[in-house]
């Protein structure tokens, strides 16, 4: 996942399945990379916001956030 504003690498994720990335579980984050934690929800180091805590899962942003790679078919 990367921030679509300063394109910096926010964090490794394990995707599952079709379709977009519109939450983020918190155990398939495999590894954070610029990624800031907040009580309010998740940033990019350039201070734009990505996503929202929901407990178990971040709701992502739609326009703050790009991906690629591969991902898991199950």
């Amino acid at each position: 996942m990367k921030c679509a504003a300063c394109r910096k690498k926010l964090f490794r994720y394990r995707k599952i399945g079709q379709g977009e990335v519109h939450r983020c579980h918190k155990d398939r984050i495999v590894r954070m990379v610029h990624a800031r934690e907040r009580p309010d929800g998740l940033y990019c180091a350039c201070g734009c916001r990505v996503g929202m805590d929901r407990g178990s899962y971040y709701t992502m942003v739609k326009k703050a956030v790009t991906y690629s790679g591969e991902k898991i078919n199950k």
